[in-house]
């Protein structure tokens, strides 16, 4: 455990182990470096534990995504694709591995998932919302590139059209948005709960065997090649002068 995560194993109703993850970094679970290193060892020792559910929350709100003052001062400093290069490529392989595993994932969202965190929420098998939950990209008014796969599996769970109109439009989807598009499987007031008792009710083996048909070999190639393309396309925006631009006139706004 540290001041960034914590986890334990729970028993569900069906005498199951799961697996919890709960995010707990300052400013809102901002993805820096230090806790996508932790999220990462944290499923080391998930795997370790033989448990092939696991749940991954949030607090108040699930998490802002990557730190805009944090690459704005690595921009000032000639350091953002440096700074960037310790943030993407890890959410990237993070996403991947929730994708590839052999382990049942389930978000529960509350508050806030924006920018690259809503990847935890796409790579999860089911997921439950609180009815303040929602997600936003913000790449096209920050002059991003989109990661997390927000270009790559995103499509992949609801087509390319209402993806590409989700991202260049900014737009915000609300916990009842989610649930109409098929990324959260119900709202409710305490996701968390409902997650469990989801997860009690759900055959393990069967579960697991649709992932890896529906996550067939094919998909999981197109699906690293993608993140890949974002992690490309991340890094050859971030230097940009109108990136540096947006991202200032971003902090003014928003301090």
């Amino acid at each position: 455990m540290s001041s960034l995560i914590s986890y334990d194993t729970v028993a569900l109703d069906n005498g199951e182990p799961c697996f919890q993850i709960t995010m707990t970094a300052p400013r809102a679970n901002a993805l820096e470096p230090d806790l996508l290193a932790q999220l990462h060892r944290t499923i080391d020792a998930l795997e370790q534990s033989g448990a092939q559910k696991t749940m991954i929350c949030g607090g108040r709100n699930f998490s802002t995504g990557g730190d805009v003052g944090r690459f704005f001062e690595a921009a000032q400093q000639g350091q953002a694709e440096s700074y960037a290069r310790q943030v993407v490529p890890v959410l990237q392989d993070l996403v991947h591995r929730m994708i590839v595993m052999p382990v049942l994932f389930a978000c529960a969202l509350r508050g806030a998932a924006t920018g690259g965190s809503a990847g935890i929420l796409f790579a999860s098998d089911i997921a439950v919302a609180a009815p303040d939950a929602f997600v936003q990209p913000y790449y096209a008014i920050m002059g991003f590139a989109p990661d997390g796969g927000w270009a790559s599996v995103l499509p992949e769970r609801i087509g390319v059209g209402p993806a590409q109109g989700w991202l260049l439009a900014n737009q915000r989807y609300e916990a009842a948005d989610l649930q109409r598009v098929g990324l959260v499987q119900a709202v409710d007031e305490a996701p968390e709960t409902r997650l469990l008792a989801m997860f009690a009710e759900m055959d393990t083996g069967s579960a697991l065997a649709a992932k890896s048909i529906l996550w067939n070999e094919n998909r999981r190639a197109r699906i690293r090649a993608g993140l890949d393309a974002e992690t490309a396309a991340f890094l050859s925006l971030i230097e940009r002068q109108e990136t540096l631009s947006r991202m200032e006139q971003f902090l003014k706004q928003s301090g």
